[in-house]
């Protein structure tokens, strides 16, 4: 391994991280206080995160990748939608058969969501 694909990983840590502090606090809230069911509130959450994350991974995590063409925007945009459907599935799973609470379920939920959006993302955004 590159000691720059070390430090793009790095930086893709640390952005999912703050990502995920995100996505999970606008799921506690709108799930807690704004009363708005654990499914709707974790597309509304994670959506939100999406958009963020696409701007940081192209700021950021994915040097060179601030030059990004329409085709790769919509194609990041659209594995992002495959990761909403990804997260709301494993969600459901979690919640709903395997009967953990909705935020222990989120843990859960991004393990495997983080896997999908970094092998993608990165094939995306790097061109």
């Amino acid at each position: 391994m590159t000691r720059e694909r070390f430090l793009e990983i790095i930086r893709f840590c640390f952005v999912g991280g703050v990502s995920f502090l995100i996505d999970y606090s606008l799921l506690y809230a709108l799930t807690e206080f704004a009363g708005i069911y654990y499914l709707y509130s974790s597309a509304i959450s994670f959506s939100v995160t999406v958009v963020f994350n696409y701007w940081l991974c192209v700021v950021y995590v994915f040097k060179g990748a601030k030059k990004q063409t329409p085709r790769q925007a919509i194609i990041f945009f659209t594995t992002g939608a495959v990761g909403l459907l990804l997260n709301q599935l494993c969600m459901w799973l979690f919640v709903a058969i395997a009967g953990l609470h909705y935020m222990i379920a989120k843990i859960g939920a991004t393990i495997i969501v983080t896997i999908w959006n970094y092998i993608t993302k990165r094939k995306v955004v790097r061109g």
